[in-house]
């Protein structure tokens, strides 16, 4: 049982550094490659990269990115 709580806490821990920054971040433009460009600016001044979860289309865009380091 010992050994069990163990192992879980040692998975806890070696997990805890990767999840633990995940940044959501939004931009509007009135062009898709200008919600990106500003989505891109942001992770580049954070020094991580971005991965695009949503993008809306009404009278302009709305982008939604995650950071990750």
């Amino acid at each position: 049982m010992k050994t069990i709580k163990t192992f879980a806490a040692v998975i806890a821990l070696t997990v805890l550094p990767f999840a633990s920054f995940a940044q959501s971040i939004t931009a509007t433009a009135s062009t898709l490659d200008g919600a990106e460009a500003q989505i891109a600016a942001q992770a580049h001044e954070a020094g991580a990269s971005y991965k695009v979860t949503e993008a809306n289309f009404n009278n302009g865009v709305h982008m939604t990115a995650e950071l990750t380091k």
